[in-house]
């Protein structure tokens, strides 16, 4: 009876509707990021399509077909100007904006993530064999692999203040590392962590879990696991502007999209939710705009502020 009322009285609160839904984008959604200058978003899915959507007004720009498998990373590199992409099928590519090949990799062990930072010049991929990858975004040289988790990789972070990574895995171990190959794992959570972001000063790592929220202290190592209004998976968490809220998506039992309070778990802001589970949650750099996309094959967007 308390979840029903809880579940009631959240749906009584108002939920801003997206400003561009794309229905059919993909047959599935994995996968939503935007360009630097958030001029541009790019989407995956699970059938390994990618589609370029121009911004304010969402109209798609181009579209191909770059895996056999799902998207399960997707970034802009080199000004904006490249689009590079990771998928379940082990392949890796660079594309440019009118969809041509620039480069690819092809024979590794299947992505499961993949997050680029493109001022860092430096991309990280988590494997289903709990295997991760370090790379040169410009040019895919490989700089380290190492075996850290010992099931396979749901998620991958960057710090691009202090040039360190994470990943965290089935087996629930979490791991910060570093390019010279220096791993601490953090304090294991109760449940497998399916989403992990730095927090923009380098302080927190921030990840998600059935109904809760994590925050591990970077200093220390410690956890401290939060309640959320989320009744599934959170799937997807990023930080907003200096930290001061998380966009999040949750699956399975769930399709809800809000802002959180980091530091509480706390609803500060609530999006309209997806007809299916959600896959994958992104803010513009410029914090103008937000992008979901789900299992309902469908992208959204809404228009944050001016």
């Amino acid at each position: 009876c308390s979840v029903l009322l809880l579940l009631t009285a959240c749906a009584m609160q108002p939920h801003e509707p997206p400003l561009v839904i794309h229905e059919d984008a993909h047959r599935g959604g994995t996968v939503v990021a935007f360009s630097r200058s958030g001029e541009l978003l790019a989407s995956g899915g699970w059938s390994g399509t990618v589609q370029l959507w121009r911004l304010p007004q969402g109209s798609a720009v181009r579209h191909w077909r770059g895996h056999r498998d799902s998207v399960n990373g997707i970034a802009f590199l080199a000004a904006d100007q490249q689009v590079v992409t990771a998928g379940y099928d082990g392949i890796l590519e660079r594309r440019g904006l009118d969809g041509g090949l620039l480069q690819q990799l092809t024979g590794l062990v299947s992505i499961t993530h993949m997050e680029a930072d493109a001022a860092l010049d430096r991309l990280v991929t988590g494997h289903s064999d709990g295997s991760v990858r370090l790379w040169k975004a410009s040019d895919f040289t490989l700089l380290l692999e190492q075996e850290l988790h010992g099931g396979g990789v749901k998620a991958v972070a960057i710090d691009p203040l202090r040039n360190r990574y994470a990943s965290s895995s089935t087996d629930g171990s979490v791991a910060v590392w570093t390019e010279s190959g220096d791993a601490r794992f953090l304090e294991e959570p109760s449940m497998d962590a399916w989403t992990l972001a730095f927090s923009p000063d380098g302080q927190w790592l921030a990840g998600g879990t059935w109904f809760r929220l994590y925050r591990w202290n970077l200093d220390d190592g410690s956890l401290t696991t939060m309640a959320t209004e989320h009744y599934g998976i959170i799937k997807s968490v990023q930080y907003t502007g200096k930290g001061e809220s998380l966009a999040t998506i949750s699956r399975q039992t769930d399709s809800s999209v809000y802002f959180l309070d980091p530091l509480s778990g706390a609803v500060t802001r609530r999006f309209q939710q997806h007809d299916l589970c959600g896959a994958d949650v992104s803010v513009s750099p410029d914090g103008r705009y937000l992008a979901t996309t789900s299992d309902d094959a469908s992208v959204r967007i809404w228009v944050l502020g001016e």
